[in-house]
C-alpha cells in the first residue's frame, strides 16, 4: 500500500512539473505577443474549396487588444471562421482558461517542436481541445488543431517572417473538413451579390490561405473599423 502511494506521488509531482512547464512557455509566448496592442495588414487570401474556383482577394485585416479581430474583403468568395474559430491566433491564448498540458515534442517540416494541449476549464466551452505546435527557440506558435463540439477539428499553419519578433505570421493557413461544419453559424459563405450556399458538400477539405504583405502595428486602429 505504502509504495502504491508513494508512486500515485510520484506520478502527481511529476505531471504537475510538465503542467507547470507548459504554463511557463504559454506564458512566454503570451508576452511576446502582447507586445501587439493593435495592427493593420495588408494581404491576399485564397479560398480552395473543391467545387468554387474564387479569385484571389485583397484584404485587410483589423486587430485590437484583447481580442477583437476582423477581416475585410475585396469581392470574390468569402469562407471564412466566425465567433470562437479565428484566424487570428491570440483569441486561442486569451478566451477562455484553460488546464495546459506538456504533450512532448515532434519533428514537423524538420523543426522540433513543442506540442502542448489545452483543455478548458468551462465544461459548456464551444472549444473541447486545441493543441499547439511551439517553436521555443523563438516563442512562435507553428501550428494549431482545434476539436469544437459544433464545427468538428480545424487547423492553422502559420510562417513567419519579418514580423516574427512581434508574433505576427506572414502566412496562415487554416483548413478543415467541411462535412462538420454547420450554416451559418459556423462559417460565412456567400458571393458578391449577398446570396449564400445553404450547404458545404460533405466529406472534402476547405481551405483558406492568407499571405500578408505588410502590417501597422500599434499605430492605432478606429473602432469603427472592427465593426
Amino acid at each position: 500500500m505504502n509504495k502504491l502511494f508513494l508512486t500515485v506521488c510520484f506520478l502527481a509531482i511529476f505531471f504537475s512539473s510538465w503542467s507547470q512547464d507548459a504554463q511557463q512557455l504559454l506564458q512566454k509566448v503570451r508576452a511576446k505577443m502582447d507586445q501587439v496592442n493593435d495592427y493593420i495588414a495588408t494581404g491576399k487570401m485564397k479560398t480552395d474549396v473543391v467545387f468554387i474556383k474564387a479569385p484571389v482577394s485583397s484584404i485587410k485585416s483589423y486587430y485590437k487588444k484583447p481580442n477583437r479581430f476582423k477581416i475585410d474583403r475585396q469581392g470574390g468568395v468569402s469562407l471564412l471562421p466566425k465567433g470562437g474559430i479565428s484566424v487570428n491566433i491570440s483569441n486561442l491564448l486569451l478566451t477562455e482558461a484553460y488546464a495546459a498540458i506538456d504533450a512532448g515534442e515532434i519533428n514537423w517540416q524538420n523543426q522540433t517542436l513543442r506540442m502542448i494541449k489545452l483543455l478548458p476549464l468551462n465544461e459548456k466551452s464551444e472549444v473541447v481541445l486545441s493543441t499547439m505546435y511551439i517553436d521555443e527557440r523563438n516563442l512562435l506558435i507553428r501550428k494549431t488543431s482545434t476539436t469544437t463540439r459544433e464545427n468538428g477539428t480545424y487547423e492553422m499553419e502559420m510562417t513567419y517572417g519579418r514580423y516574427s519578433q512581434w508574433g505576427l505570421p506572414d502566412k496562415v493557413v487554416f483548413s478543415f473538413n467541411t462535412k462538420d461544419y454547420k450554416l451559418p453559424k459556423g462559417i460565412t459563405f456567400e458571393y458578391d451579390d449577398g446570396t449564400r450556399r445553404p450547404d458545404l458538400p460533405k466529406n472534402k477539405k476547405g481551405r483558406v490561405e492568407i499571405t500578408y504583405s505588410s502590417y501597422q502595428i500599434n499605430k492605432g486602429v478606429n473602432d469603427a473599423l472592427l465593426k
